[in-house]
């Protein structure tokens, strides 16, 4: 049972060197499926999708979520066909709303893993409705605190419950994959990010949304929501989680964010046109658009397409 996994640090986290990553990469959510593939670093991604029928993927940390695997399966097989596999080892991305994010700050943090996984469980044992005890925990070390300057050290931590991580794993074990890495889609999709200014963030799924500040190498923010079913809901509350994160990013920068940008199951003008009065330009995060075998992804499974494509950023 491979542990979730995430590099260990920003920078690896982005770096084309880092070679962290399998060359293969698989993005399960309730639109479908996506997988990509390079042979080596900076080769051209090869990427293929397939839909799923509403319902057969419903994405949580509080039951089931693979609600029909045998459709899922057959979905995954079938893009996997389309591209060209190197070896059994892939990145798996889970939805977002099936794990769950933190930025910690402690005074002090140990270098062993070892004794810092109980100090992490501890720390998080009343912030989720899940067994942290026996469920899958990750890190990374964001900045290294310093008692003569007192300023603590900051982590980025990822929890997922053993039973619905044994769920995934056991689908991608199922198509001959083994889950060398396992990242949700909005830290996946973050992978191949280079600017060193701060940016707003944002990852559209069709249950949740995923804001994030990033600023050179430091995570500001990292947040996600679920959004509810009816259209009027899922709007209002995509508005306001954009709205916080954007006084979040004036009080913590003294600036206006300059635009969004967007990865996600809306198209750049769908998602543009959900925000109503906001005068933030909405760019892609990830520019699908110069990969050719992106040309025929449908607009909600552009979201799962980016999310592997970041993951493959420095694969190979």
């Amino acid at each position: 049972m491979s542990p979730l996994s995430i590099p260990f640090s920003v920078s690896a986290l982005r770096s084309a060197s880092a070679g962290l990553r399998p060359p293969v990469s698989v993005a399960l959510g309730a639109e479908g499926v996506a997988a990509g593939s390079v042979a080596a670093v900076a080769a051209p991604v090869q990427l293929a999708t397939a839909s799923i029928s509403d319902g057969a993927l419903l994405a949580g940390i509080g039951e089931s979520n693979l609600r029909q695997s045998a459709e899922i399966t057959t979905a995954l097989r079938g893009a996997l066909a389309r591209i060209e596999m190197h070896g059994r080892a892939a990145t798996l991305i889970v939805p977002d709303a099936s794990v769950r994010v933190f930025l910690l700050d402690f005074d002090t943090f140990p270098a062993r893993r070892d004794e810092a996984l109980p100090i992490l469980r501890f720390r998080l044992r009343k912030s989720v409705s899940f067994d942290v005890e026996h469920a899958a925990v990750s890190y990374q070390v964001l900045s290294e605190g310093s008692a003569r300057t007192e300023t603590p050290w900051k982590i980025l931590a990822v929890l997922m419950p053993a039973s619905v991580r044994d769920e995934y794993e056991g689908l991608m074990r199922s198509v001959g994959l083994e889950p060398g890495v396992v990242l949700p889609t909005g830290l996946a999709a973050l992978c191949p990010l280079q600017s060193q200014r701060a940016e707003l963030i944002v990852s559209h799924g069709r249950g949740s949304l995923t804001i994030a500040i990033v600023s050179g190498s430091d995570y500001l923010l990292y947040r996600t929501s679920d959004l509810p079913a009816d259209e009027a809901g899922h709007r209002a509350e995509v508005q306001r989680a954009v709205a916080v994160a954007c006084a979040f990013y004036e009080d913590t920068l003294r600036a206006m964010p300059g635009g969004i940008l967007y990865a996600g199951s809306l198209s750049l003008k769908e998602f543009s046109a959900m925000l109503e009065e906001s005068s933030l330009a909405v760019e892609p995060l990830i520019g699908l658009d110069a990969i050719p075998s992106a040309a025929g992804v449908a607009d909600d499974l552009r979201g799962l397409a980016s999310a592997v494509v970041g993951a493959l950023a420095g694969a190979g």
